[in-house]
């Protein structure tokens, strides 16, 4: 599998309820395209997130950001350190 970044900016604060809307969207797309959701890190003015997928490909990740109707900026390829 590969480390797949998504990078979401918001037009507000986003709220507790939107995040958690969205992660039920996805838990429901993430085993049809074998992504598994790792981690996110969401600023202290909710406006910026960076979420962790480990995925066969960018594009298996692009697809469930798509079916779960979940806004991003770009979806890249990461490596660990």
């Amino acid at each position: 599998m590969t480390m797949i970044i998504v990078e979401r900016r918001f037009p507000g604060p986003i709220s507790d309820a939107d995040l958690m809307a969205f992660g039920t969207r996805q838990a429901g797309c993430l085993d049809s395209h074998r992504v598994t959701y790792r981690r996110s890190i969401l600023s202290q003015d909710r406006r910026r997130m960076i979420c962790e997928y480990d995925a066969p490909d960018a594009e298996s990740v692009r697809r469930v950001q798509h079916e779960a109707e979940g806004p991003f900026d770009s979806i890249w390829i990461g490596a660990a350190l």
